[in-house]
């Protein structure tokens, strides 16, 4: 399947991985990126050292484009800017803060740079800095997320800007895919669906979590310190919202906020914060990185060529085209 998306940046398949902290490393960004897509290594609070370990590491597992994940507030955000560039990295997506400071030495590099959005007055600014791309990110995704919903995000900024659109929040098969295209995206990017693919090295009790979850299994967290994160309910979960209607219970909050998706990450899922989207409900089937993408696409592909009227009758019955 050939979009802007995938010229722009050199993949067969307009599926992204989301850049999930301390979980994309090598092995899944890696596979991801051999499977045709684009996979993204982590880098937010990440050292140096570890960075360049990894995209090593990922190129050793494919020859394909690599991408790393820069989060802009992080206190090393200006070394590591630097660091991709040494390292030739192909595509850099951004987060928290503005990526201004780089984008010149980026583009030099021929780095393809693609911030991640949550509005379309983000989405413009970044198109005028210079962007190839925009990620349009709803509420419904895993981690740190914003208001509005993906079904009203992505034509949102499809009308405002003229760079191609990857849509994000709620995509974890065919169908979230060609919903995302119908509403003007050209590509997505998938977070929690690669959470429990064979090469995801997240321990396998936060697998096991996703596996079992149900749709109304997360919640948002940290409204009322301005970082809104979406994980899986559970007892830190359950304690965390119980202290923010506590004025002050600030100090404790933070205590707890610290360490608390290392936490999740090793395996603690009762007392870490087990970040995932909505669609945890959908993700049942551990599968490889490249079943998900090749099932994705073939499903997004039938599901296009059927008409409307074929939809709704599938729909009546609760059929599915692919199993």
């Amino acid at each position: 399947m050939e979009t802007r998306v995938t010229e722009l940046l050199g993949i067969e398949a307009p599926i992204i991985q989301g850049a999930m902290a301390r979980i994309a490393d090598a092995s899944l960004a890696g596979a991801v990126s051999e499977a045709g897509g684009l996979g993204i290594i982590a880098c937010g609070g990440a050292p140096l050292d570890w960075v360049e370990e990894q995209v090593m590491r990922a190129r050793a597992i494919t020859s394909k484009p690599i991408g790393a994940n820069v989060m802009l507030m992080d206190p090393n955000a200006a070394d590591l800017a630097r660091l991709l560039c040494d390292l030739h990295i192909d595509v850099v997506t951004t987060g928290a803060g503005s990526p201004a400071n780089y984008m010149e030495m980026w583009k030099e590099a021929g780095i393809k740079v693609i911030p991640v959005v949550a509005s379309t007055a983000l989405a413009r600014r970044m198109e005028r800095l210079g962007a190839d791309a925009v990620v349009a990110e709803g509420t419904e995704s895993g981690g740190h997320v914003g208001e509005l919903t993906t079904m009203a995000l992505i034509p949102a900024v499809c009308q405002e800007v003229s760079i191609p659109v990857i849509g994000a929040g709620g995509i974890a098969d065919g169908r979230g895919m060609l919903a995302a295209f119908a509403l003007g995206a050209e590509a997505v990017q998938c977070g929690t669906r690669f959470l429990t693919v064979d090469e995801c090295t997240v321990a396998d009790a936060y697998k096991e979590k996703i596996l079992g979850a149900k749709d109304s299994d997360t919640c948002v967290t940290g409204r009322g310190t301005g970082h809104p994160v979406r994980c899986l309910k559970n007892r830190f979960a359950r304690q965390v919202r119980k202290l923010e209607a506590t004025p002050s219970a600030g100090d404790e909050l933070e205590h707890m906020y610290v360490g608390s998706l290392r936490r999740a990450v090793s395996g603690d899922v009762e007392e870490g914060s087990i970040m995932a989207g909505q669609v945890a409900g959908l993700v049942s089937e551990r599968l490889t990185a490249h079943a998900v993408i090749t099932s994705m696409l073939a499903e997004a592909e039938a599901l296009a060529a059927t008409p409307l009227a074929g939809l709704a009758e599938l729909n009546a019955h609760r059929g599915r085209l692919l199993q």
